[in-house]
This record gives C-alpha cells, structure tokens and sequence, in this order.
C-alpha cells in the first residue's frame, strides 16, 4: 500500500492529509497559527508538528509528498537555506514603490505588476542590509519542501508565476534579465513532479520510508481547485469565504492586470480568475453566523430583491469592477434585517455573474459548472440565487481541504 501527504499552509494554519490510492482521507491534522512573532520559527515548527501527528503506522506506508503555501510569500535564504531575514507575507504591500519601474520593463498589465506580487517583493527586498548575505528567493512552498529533501533553489511555476516565469514557455523571460537581480531564482518544475527523497535525517527523526518522494508543490488557492472536483474546461470554483474569488478552467490563458486577472496552468489547461473585495466578511460586519444562518432560511428566492447594492467593507474594488475609489453601495437599508440579507446576498450573486462573464469576454471557456467553496457553500438559498444569475449548475466543491488538494498533487507521479 502506497500513500500520499499533502500539507497546506494558508493564512489561517497549516493542514495535513494522508490519502490512499483510492483518494481516501485516512487522517488530518492542523496547526492554527497564534500571536506569531517569527514567521520562519512558526513555520518549522508547524511543519514538524504536522508530520509527528500522524501515526508511524501510516507514516510508513507514505510514498510521496507535496506541499502548498500562500501565494508571492517569499523569503531570502544564504548558501545553506538559512533564512537572512524575515519573509514577506502574500499580502504584504512594500512592493508598490517599485511598480513604476517595474511597468518600464515588464509588459503591459503583467501579473508581476502588482504591489503585492513576488518580484514587486524581491526589489524591495534589495535595499534590507541583509540582502548581501542572500543567495537563493524562495517561495514559502519551497523553503519548507528544502526542509525535507534538502535541495535549494527549486520552484513550481504556480508558485513562480507571480516571479515573472513564463509558464506559457516555462523558462525565464529576456526582460526579467534587465534587472541583473544577483541572486539566484528558483529552477522551475511542473507541480507534482519528484524533486528528490526525504533526507536521511528526517527519515529518521520520522520514520518514513527511505524511497519517500517529496514533490514540486503549489499555491494554497490552487490546491483547494484542484480538491474541488473540477477538471473540464468550463467548469469553475466560486469560493465564497472573507472575499469572492473565481477560478475557471479554460483552454485559453487570460492575463489582465487591470483587473486582477491572471491565468495559471494546469497541464495543458488554464485555470483563470479573479478576485472581489465582497463576500462573507461584509455580511458578518452585520450578521452573527446564527442571525445568518436563521435569516437566510426566511428569505423567498422565488421574489427577486428590489435592493441594488455593490456591498464592500472600504472603497475600492478591482474585479469584476476595476475602481479603487468604488463606493460601497449599502442603501437604502430596509426595515426588516431579512430584507437587508436578501439584497447583499443577490448583490453578491450579480457581482460573481458579472465576474464569469467579464472572464468570458475576456477569451475564457464558456461557464459550464460551478463547484462552491468556503463557508458560503452551505447556504442552500444563496445558492439559488447565485443558479438564477449564473444559469449554470451550481454545487458544493467535492471537498475544500486544499491540503487534500495537495495530496492528489503527490499522488499523480505514483499513484493511479
């Protein structure tokens, strides 16, 4: 019996999961992160604690293993994989001052040219003091797989795409050479493809097999597609958590910048999307999760609101509307709080349209099916208005593990 280890660090805690061939869950652990004051520390220890939760039974009988960390979180490391200094996070900003250079070189509306992409990063990074001491960037994902396998300087091109990798030519580009950056970017692999055994030290701090592959990883948001179920072009996954997000599986590449769309590849595929700044973090500014929960049942989706609202915590939206000064639009609030719920929830269902179809016009597939995941999945009548406005089937994801996600990474060099 062969088995596979996925683990997902997302912005919340790291996750694992131990599959077997036929895809079954034998075992999950977590490790939520708390008043974090070191990053590399936190990360290692997780990492550890995640491999001694599971059983040494199983842990014997894993084969392969991948892991997924938040994408454009990067880190700086010497000739020997030690940190130099601490990583920046997928949502830190300090890029944006180097943007306008960036636009000089970089083609228009590349996916590089945001303040928070992984090369707006790394030139910021330049100017720490500690940067002489740097040799190899690092994505999250590859530092903690270096740990493992204990080869530097290795990527997947989901991770590097936002590095400025073209994952069309899988190589560098030539304008990424007028940078003369003096470190060494990653060697870019496919997802899922072997980089090596674990390292004789964790096979015996562990008690894995010796012949255990670790493989090339991925970003946490495409671990959680691919756990999703989703496979044909068409096929999309709307994930309804703080934000909505929307992935679509395509035959076409779409990359935008205005607009916060970018495409990754997914073998011979494109998984394209974009992100909202609505969703489940503006209802819970007004609702408890029980007043959802009870509200919800109330509301009548055979009656469309007559409520038009563009719901959003701040100014500022960039798809499907690109505005950073876009007002949120919350009135006229009606008396009863179930009315209230009704027009942020269709307002929301309008916004995911919108952004499906600016995706299509834009040159993706046609939207076929789509697959829901985070906490929003659960209710059932948003999830008819949401079938009204999108005028396809619309489901919950087969699973939103994105640690699971990671596991079937693993497994398809060896498994079936």
């Amino acid at each position: 019996m062969t088995l596979y280890l996925g683990i997902d660090f997302g912005t919340s805690g790291a996750r694992a999961v131990v599959i077997d061939d036929e895809a079954r869950i034998l075992s999950q652990m977590r490790h939520p992160w708390a008043n974090v004051t070191d990053w590399v520390i936190c990360w290692k220890e997780a990492l550890w604690s995640l491999l001694e939760g599971i059983s040494l039974e199983l842990r014997r009988e894993i084969g392969a293993i991948a892991i997924n960390g938040t994408s454009s979180t990067i880190l700086l490391t010497d000739a020997a994989g030690q940190p130099v200094d601490a990583p920046l996070l997928y949502n830190d900003q300090r890029g944006s001052r180097f943007i306008k250079d960036l636009s000089r070189i970089a083609p228009p509306n590349h996916t590089v040219l945001s303040a928070t992409s992984s090369l707006a990063k790394l030139l910021w990074m330049q100017q720490l003091p500690t940067f002489s001491q740097a040799r190899y960037l690092l994505h999250q994902a590859d530092w903690l797989a270096f740990l493992l396998h204990g080869k530097l300087g290795i990527s997947d091109y989901h991770n590097a795409l936002k590095l400025g990798y073209d994952v069309e030519k899988l190589q560098y580009p030539e304008w990424l050479e007028k940078l003369h950056i003096p470190i060494l970017l990653p060697h870019v692999l496919a997802p899922g493809t072997p980089i090596g055994e674990l390292s004789p030290e964790i096979v015996a701090k562990f008690g894995f097999r010796d012949d255990c592959l670790v493989c090339a990883g991925t970003t946490d948001s495409i671990a959680a597609f691919l756990a999703s179920g989703a496979k044909l072009p068409g096929e999309a996954v709307t994930s309804l958590g703080s934000t909505l997000v929307l992935k679509l599986l395509s035959r076409t590449r779409v990359e935008d910048a205005r607009y916060g769309i970018y495409s990754h590849r997914l073998g011979d595929l494109w998984l394209t999307g974009g992100a909202s700044n609505t969703g489940g973090a503006v209802l819970k500014k007004f609702f408890t999760d029980e007043e959802l929960l009870s509200l919800s049942r109330e509301i009548d989706v055979s009656k469309p609101s007559e409520l038009d609202y563009y719901p959003l915590l701040k100014e500022g939206d960039r798809f499907p509307i690109n505005d950073p000064h876009l007002p949120p639009k919350l009135e006229p609030r009606p008396e009863h709080p179930r009315d209230f719920l009704h027009g942020l929830l269709e307002s929301m269902a309008r916004i995911e349209a919108r952004g499906y179809q600016l995706l299509q016009h834009l040159g993706a597939d046609q939207l076929t099916y789509v697959y829901t995941a985070g906490g929003g999945a659960a209710n059932y009548n948003w999830t008819a208005m949401r079938n009204k406005y999108l005028k396809v089937p619309v489901v919950s994801s087969e699973n939103t593990e994105a640690a699971f996600g990671t596991a079937l990474l693993a497994m398809q060099e060896l498994g079936a």
